[in-house]
């Protein structure tokens, strides 16, 4: 409590010399958010920036503070970024703990007077513990979240986004067609996962998959792994006739590799958090998609 009351304070602290730098060197009260340009939604990751994109359009200027690629689990804002969150016109937040480094700043943000939406307040969230926040790579969840943030988007910038978040939500129901015609393609006994950290639960649970485990027991690429946790695994991987190991950002490659190499697994890298250059939802969940069941479909079961 005290190391997080500290590191409020200090974003604050930073936050306050950004501004009174902007107040000088700016002119004095200029914003850095929509201003003359138009409204400003931050996402907090790039997956939660192409929902947003698509759902909005071009209606509004979407930002994302995350670097693409990098793990959300572990990644901390700069004075910088919690100056964005300060200045959005409207935050999108995965929340159940996603984006722990950033939850101070989002208070803050919150307690100044910027809403935030929060995805995982608008999907069936599939209870482990705390709640599996990983709700994205099930597309008829990011539909749920997609109906939603119209109502947000215009309570936030008065902006109508109603038009281009229904034509998102059917590419999204065709989207979710296409991925389960791909799971076919797997042989019965081939539909099983195993993961770097627990973040393919929403996938499994929509088509039909069953996970094995993870390397990583945990919904946080930074849980602690332990060797009776690897030995169990592994017996489960031996019984379930799993060949294949999803490996994500952030968890131990050498880790990953170890199992494999045991259970005759073959390690296959998933990019659970990296949107492609285009930016879309659709082209990053087609993606992984195909990366899982391709894979699967080739092991044979």
């Amino acid at each position: 409590m005290a190391g997080g009351a500290a590191y409020r304070a200090a974003i604050a602290a930073a936050l306050a010399g950004i501004l009174a730098l902007c107040l000088i060197g700016c002119g004095g009260g200029a914003s850095t958010s929509a201003g003359d340009d138009g409204p400003v939604i931050l996402a907090t990751t790039p997956v939660l920036g192409a929902i947003a994109r698509d759902a909005a359009g071009d209606s509004v200027e979407v930002r994302v503070i995350m670097p693409n690629g990098s793990d959300p689990h572990e990644w901390r804002p700069s004075a910088r970024d919690v100056a964005a969150l300060e200045s959005a016109d409207l935050i999108i937040e995965n929340g159940l703990g996603l984006e722990h480094g950033l939850g101070d700043a989002i208070d803050l943000a919150r307690e100044s007077g910027v809403p935030v939406f929060t995805a995982t307040d608008h999907v069936a969230v599939r209870k482990d513990g705390a709640g599996d926040p990983h709700f994205w790579t099930d597309p008829t969840q990011v539909r749920a979240v997609v109906a939603a943030l119209p109502a947000a988007v215009r309570a936030a910038t008065g902006t109508d986004i109603t038009a281009s978040a229904a034509r998102a939500g059917d590419d999204l129901l065709a989207l979710d067609a296409s991925i389960e015609r791909d799971v076919q393609t797997i042989p019965p006994a081939a539909r099983v996962l195993v993961t770097g950290h627990e973040s393919l639960g929403y996938l499994a649970a929509r088509y039909g998959l069953r996970v094995v485990g993870a390397v990583t027991p945990s919904l946080s690429s930074q849980g602690q792994v332990s060797a009776a946790h690897l030995a169990e695994l592994e017996e489960a991987m031996r019984e379930a006739g799993v060949t294949v190991v999803f490996v994500e950002a952030g968890v131990p490659g050498a880790v990953a590799d170890a199992i494999a190499g045991q259970t005759r697994a073959t390690p296959v890298e998933i990019a659970v958090e990296t949107v492609p250059s285009d930016g879309r939802y659709h082209t990053y969940m087609t993606a992984l998609a195909r990366r899982v069941t391709s894979a699967l479909a080739g092991s044979g079961g």
